[in-house]
């Protein structure tokens, strides 16, 4: 308990939002689809909007997601989507993380941050895309703290 106090831990309903978004983050990858750049933002009262970046450069797409979280908190939310002032966000992008060898494997990254606390990243490697029940992706592992887009 002591870290949430102090902003370094991630919270039960962090985790859970950037675990379901992960999730269909997954979902996606195992139908085979192109994963875009999604977002999840939730407010104090639990509302979540969701966004999706898909038609620049995967470069592109990131940075306006970045851009879209410090939009949110000027705005102090987004009344179309019933979002209020965010609290919490994650979003999932495709990449890929070099293996202790230097080969290049498939992930699914994670950033996620909560207003007032350090802000993380994570990635899971994943591999069979498209196959269904045959997708597989293993347990998130740390990447490293990135700077909190809610400040």
């Amino acid at each position: 308990m002591g870290a949430e106090r102090d902003g370094q831990g991630v919270s039960p309903e962090l985790d859970d939002l950037s675990s379901t978004l992960m999730g269909q983050a997954f979902d996606v990858l195992a139908e085979g689809a192109a994963l875009d750049v999604i977002l999840a933002v939730e407010d104090a009262m639990g509302h979540v909007a969701s966004y999706t970046f898909a038609d620049d450069s995967p470069e592109e797409c990131l940075g306006g997601a970045r851009e879209k979280v410090r939009a949110l908190a000027r705005a102090h939310g987004d009344a179309a989507e019933k979002l209020g002032d965010p609290v919490r966000y994650a979003l999932a992008y495709e990449g890929a993380v070099a293996d202790e060898r230097g080969a290049y494997q498939d992930a699914v990254l994670l950033e996620f941050g909560e207003r007032g606390r350090t802000s993380f990243s994570a990635f899971s490697l994943v591999d069979g895309r498209g196959k269904g029940d045959g997708f597989a992706w293993t347990d998130p592992a740390p990447a490293g703290e990135v700077e909190n887009l809610l400040g």
